[in-house]
């Protein structure tokens, strides 16, 4: 009656278990999936509006185009100035108003200092200790003054100012 080969050598009476055996890796790993999911969603976080995003790639969809930036114009004037966007899977928060950018940068500057701890930055940048992927801390500022000190100097921007020139006249 069956088909299968397997089937008539295991006997009618062992098949249904024996696709219950073979299914038991992808339902344990769905369900470990979906409850690392839930978890996921805190349902403490508000997150700003945004437009619709696809499973994979998020809003990538909607920034392809020849010119991302118009897209991204446009998405904030249906969306407001504070938007959230997929980009994959990596959550994004894209603020389009000069406002808001001195509302985040000046006064809640604190809130925000954090940077995302990201493998390809520790692998590259030495476990992400440049100033650019470091967490805030004592480290961070530490650097900070340090590259005021020597690297912004009055002395360091005059001594490179024939550098700067010859760029620029490359440039034009």
């Amino acid at each position: 009656m069956f088909p299968f080969s397997l089937a008539s050598k295991m006997g009618y009476q062992h098949f249904p278990f024996f696709i219950f055996i073979s299914l038991v890796p992808f339902l344990s790993s769905f369900f470990l999936v979906s409850q690392k999911w839930k978890k996921s969603k805190s349902p403490n976080k508000t997150l700003p509006p945004g437009p619709w995003r696809l499973p994979l790639i998020g809003n990538l969809h909607q920034l392809m185009s020849d010119l991302p930036h118009r897209s991204l114009r446009n998405l904030s004037k249906k969306y407001g100035p504070i938007m959230h966007l997929r980009l994959g899977n990596i959550s994004t928060i894209v603020i389009s108003s000069s406002e808001m950018a001195k509302e985040i940068m000046k006064t809640q500057d604190l809130h925000f200092v954090d940077r995302p701890q990201i493998m390809s930055t520790s692998i590259i940048l030495y476990d992400c200790t440049d100033i650019g992927f470091s967490s805030y801390g004592d480290y961070w500022r530490n650097m900070g003054k340090v590259c005021v000190l020597e690297l912004l100097s009055t002395k360091m921007v005059k001594s490179f100012a024939s550098i700067r020139q010859e760029e620029i006249s490359n440039l034009i």
